[in-house]
């Protein structure tokens, strides 16, 4: 069965993180919250949420992903043992994948130089020299999966089942009605 591990840091959008989280679980995938400083991890908006467990070093999942909002993509930019998942996890070909705010923690890992990605308009300030985003919704560049922002949950949820060999079609299609 596959896994995504979902890095929390303090400022999360919570639209960005539990919209996937409901759909990956939904299609049978496994998904650790991960705080990566506590276990009550409280979003930009208020939210409290329980993560299952703490980031540490040993992570094993098929897939990661970085919910945006603001400061929580900067708390998560800021913490050692994400950029150094998030390297770790690309060097192995898994799934990285991050949304809204989030890709510039990605371009701190140094993964976004040459890539199609795309990122929350305003944001640039926070790349490398050369790094350009697309400003489309969705991006998927190899095994590397952006959101443009809250606007994009349902379609990075979808890309990254999709990159997990998990079909979504059965969920997504029993959310959706005709009037």
């Amino acid at each position: 069965m596959a896994e995504v591990a979902v890095f929390l840091s303090p400022g999360f959008e919570e639209i960005e993180a539990l919209l996937p989280v409901d759909i990956w679980r939904r299609c049978g995938v496994t998904v650790k919250l991960l705080g990566v400083k506590a276990l009550e991890v409280e979003g930009a908006h208020g939210v409290t949420v329980k993560a299952d467990g703490l980031l540490t070093s040993d992570l094993a999942a098929d897939a990661l992903f970085l919910p945006g909002g603001m400061p929580g993509a900067v708390n998560l930019r800021s913490a050692g043992t994400v950029l150094e998942a998030v390297r770790d996890f690309a060097a192995a070909g898994k799934v990285v994948s991050a949304i809204c705010a989030a890709p510039m923690v990605l371009s701190a890992s140094g993964l976004l130089s040459h890539r199609r990605f795309t990122m929350y308009p305003g944001m640039e300030n926070f790349l490398r020299p050369g790094e350009k985003p697309t400003g489309n919704l969705l991006e998927v560049d190899g095994n590397v999966i952006t959101g443009k922002g809250p606007g994009a949950a349902l379609a990075l949820a979808r890309a990254v089942a999709l990159a997990l060999h998990v079909d979504p079609t059965p969920v997504l299609a029993g959310m959706f009605w005709e009037n």
